[in-house]
């Protein structure tokens, strides 16, 4: 309800300056993203988020294919890393900051994952293509009696580890400060070109995170002694069931995602230590 009322004071204030917008509601879809988009003489100039994290999660994904910037303000009670602070658009000042241009846009890098089944004959065919902001991470299937899991890792054909623990967290710069930074990964700045290995509750001491280029190509199999199915999440929603045939194949994704950032909004640092 809160935000519902926000975008509503949004389109009005868009409107006084003679600026056309169309609302969509958060609970939508792709099809529903491409058909308002579809309908319109025009492609819009920037999409306004109003929500938390999660939801700019959402319409990254949505709305990655179309290259427009994305603008997020925050509307709710918590500080989040991809939003602005709901000031901006209380007190009407984000239409000024927009046309003053008083921002940057950061190219937030993003991941590709492909699961392939494996063949005999060498062959692979894609079963399903994957995209996410934040992280792509792979746990044990609710049903299965233990959450233990056993996953093969290699980094550019080269065989790294296999972890046996609750599962196993890949995630770039951005996602650092969520689910891998919760599981005791590294804090890395947005800035860096890079992606996070961490391993979630791990039964070995030696497994540690790794952080490695984002250029890597980095291979997830399951183990086939092991006996729970795992499944691959992406950004917190649910994927798909990895079979003992299939593994994962994990890059950099394409296009990045363009996040507006305001000049005078807090820093990564200054949101970090009050998140903290």
């Amino acid at each position: 309800p809160i935000a519902h009322k926000a975008s509503k004071f949004c389109e009005e204030v868009l409107k006084d300056k003679n600026i056309e917008s169309i609302r969509i509601e958060s609970d939508f879809n792709k099809d529903e993203i491409e058909k308002s988009l579809f309908n319109l003489e025009f492609q819009p100039n920037i999409g306004i988020v109003l929500g938390g994290d999660g939801t700019f999660l959402k319409c990254a994904d949505a709305l990655a294919d179309y290259d427009i910037p994305l603008l997020s303000i925050n509307i709710g009670g918590n500080l989040g890393f991809l939003t602005q602070e709901k000031d901006f658009l209380i007190d009407k000042s984000f239409i000024e900051i927009l046309e003053k241009e008083e921002y940057t846009i950061d190219l937030r890098n993003r991941l590709n994952c492909n699961i392939y089944i494996s063949r005999t004959n060498h062959e692979k065919k894609i079963i399903k293509s994957y995209d996410a902001l934040n992280d792509f991470y792979f746990k044990s299937i609710e049903d299965d009696v233990s959450p233990t899991n056993q996953i093969q890792i290699e980094i550019d054909n080269e065989k790294v580890n296999e972890y046996k623990g609750d599962g196993l967290i890949i995630s770039t710069s951005t996602g650092s400060t969520a689910y891998s930074m919760a599981a005791g990964g590294p804090i890395v700045h947005p800035g860096v070109d890079a992606m996070i290995i961490n391993p979630i509750c791990p039964m070995s001491l030696a497994s540690r995170p790794i952080v490695i280029p984002n250029t890597s190509k980095v291979i997830i199999k399951p183990v086939k002694k092991s006996k729970g199915a795992i499944k691959l999440w992406r950004d917190g929603s649910k994927c798909i069931a990895i079979k003992e045939n299939y593994y994962c194949e994990i890059t950099k994704g394409k296009p990045p995602c363009k996040l507006i950032k305001f000049k005078k909004s807090k820093n990564f640092y200054n949101t970090l230590i009050k998140k903290l």
